[in-house]
């Protein structure tokens, strides 16, 4: 296997390993496997794009234009899942792993969507349950509504807990609608 150079996309646009970049072995043969990052990755040019480019993107789709996109990129993952079998073969994981990383996550997604379209509004906020009445006579009520979040949510993923839990946080929960995710 080549050595992988893995990009990130950051602020809009695809950066390469540059400077700064580490490498990652196999943890089978120990051999150089990839590299990742780059010392050109600027947090706070992500930050200002999440919030002015991202989040009003984000907010901008119902709940429908995301179950759509969460479809689409389960099956591009699952038409990907050989490659993907081989580099996670590469960290030491095992066939019945990929079922819960790999496969999982795929489901995951794939379950997410069908919820999102099945079970969410084709639109942009979420009533959470009925009017409620607040007041003894009825003069005051109250209805739960959950309105797309401003800001970004910065979310740190365990190396060893690797696609699946990516899949896991890529919908978010329905008060959370709207949030980049750096």
């Amino acid at each position: 296997m080549s050595l992988l150079d893995i990009s990130s996309f950051a602020a809009g646009q695809w950066i390469a390993p540059g400077a700064g970049a580490r490498s990652i072995a196999s943890a089978v043969t120990g051999a150089p496997l990839a590299q990742a990052g780059n010392d050109a990755l600027d947090v706070q040019a992500m930050l200002s794009y999440a919030r002015e480019v991202g989040g009003p993107a984000l907010r901008a789709l119902t709940f429908h234009d995301r179950a759509r996109m969460l479809k689409a990129l389960a099956a591009h993952l699952g038409q990907h899942k050989q490659a993907l079998y081989d580099l996670s073969f590469e960290t030491g994981a095992t066939q019945a792993d990929h079922m819960v990383d790999i496969d999982g996550g795929c489901a995951t997604m794939f379950v997410f969507a069908s919820k999102g379209r099945r079970e969410m509004p084709d639109a942009k906020v979420y009533l959470d349950g009925e009017v409620e009445q607040l007041s003894r006579n009825g003069t005051f009520l109250g209805q739960h509504i959950c309105t797309p979040m401003q800001g970004v949510a910065v979310h740190i993923n365990a190396f060893s807990f690797s696609g699946s839990g990516a899949c896991w946080k890529s919908w978010p929960p329905p008060c959370r609608p709207g949030c980049p995710r750096l």
